[in-house]
């Protein structure tokens, strides 16, 4: 199918789909993510029950459901509430999540091209507020179905800067210090929008398609779009969060980051993180 195409059918599907101002609805999205942490190996590694439950407790963190409320040019997103599981003692193991998590509140404003996310790092509430930065996706005329829908494939490249924390020395605080191996890496990110759904929008921060995105993947990560409700009875509630020390993007990951590094510092070794008993976390394989 040509591009010319693509956008008769997203013209027509505009005209057709969305005629009344209330237009809105909500999708729900299982995302995923692979971990590449391992508990250690030879004596340093976890008795098999210890293991066992290590790598259930990795793969419940790294599982997560959201929805996203949306009208013609707003919309939120946030993780769904869920029963938190009873900690369980595993040799004085606590797993930590780090850096956001179920109180995060995500708004964008494609009309006004902004956004203001809720978040937190270690108890401080942050509200970042900036302007929502442009994806230039490279569109395809590749087609396939999710549910009902059908979808069509877009993509887009960057270059980042990796930095590799898996080199340490052991010695005095001086020689303990993290060392920093940066080099650069290309994140590709597929992403698979309906035009019969035309907004602006999708999961986390990305949008800007002609069109709902249905399913993402971005690395280790995946995102997938498991239910849509147009115009649902119940009408959707979209705010705007207003609670926490406003900051900017770039201003919030300077401050994370350097919180990231101070947890860095933990690792005692190449082993990775002593985490007592003869355990560690490596983190990288």
């Amino acid at each position: 199918m040509k591009m010319k195409t693509i956008i008769t059918l997203i013209i027509l599907t505009i005209s057709f789909s969305i005629n009344a101002q209330d237009f809105m609805g909500k999708a729900t999205y299982k995302t995923h993510r692979k971990s590449n942490i391992s508990f250690g190996d030879g004596k340093n590694a976890p008795n098999p029950e210890m293991q066992k439950k290590l790598e259930a407790q990795m793969k419940k963190m790294n599982q997560k459901t959201f929805t996203l409320n949306f009208n013609r040019f707003e919309s939120t997103y946030k993780e769904n509430e869920s029963l938190a599981a009873p900690q369980t003692k595993m040799g004085g193991i606590k797993m930590i999540s780090f850096g956001g998590g179920g109180t995060d509140l995500l708004y964008k404003n494609v009309k006004e091209n902004t956004y203001a996310k809720k978040t937190d790092i270690m108890g401080k509430n942050f509200l970042i507020k900036d302007e929502i930065k442009k994806i230039d996706w490279e569109l395809s005329d590749e087609t396939k179905n999710i549910g009902m829908y059908t979808c069509y494939k877009a993509t887009f490249s960057r270059e980042v800067e990796e930095i590799d924390f898996s080199s340490f020395s052991a010695g005095d605080s001086k020689e303990n210090e993290v060392k920093e191996e940066k080099k650069m890496k290309t994140i590709v990110t597929t992403a698979w929008y309906t035009p019969q759904i035309p907004i602006s929008n999708g999961p986390r921060e990305f949008g800007g398609l002609p069109g709902l995105i249905l399913e993402l993947r971005q690395g280790e990560l995946t995102i997938v779009c498991s239910e849509v409700v147009l115009n649902p009875s119940k009408k959707v509630e979209i705010k705007e969060p207003k609670k926490g020390k406003v900051i900017s993007q770039s201003k919030f990951n300077e401050i994370q980051e350097k919180k990231s590094k101070e947890m860095m510092e933990k690792f005692k070794s190449r082993n990775g993180l002593d985490l007592g008993n003869g355990t560690t976390i490596k983190i990288g394989g």
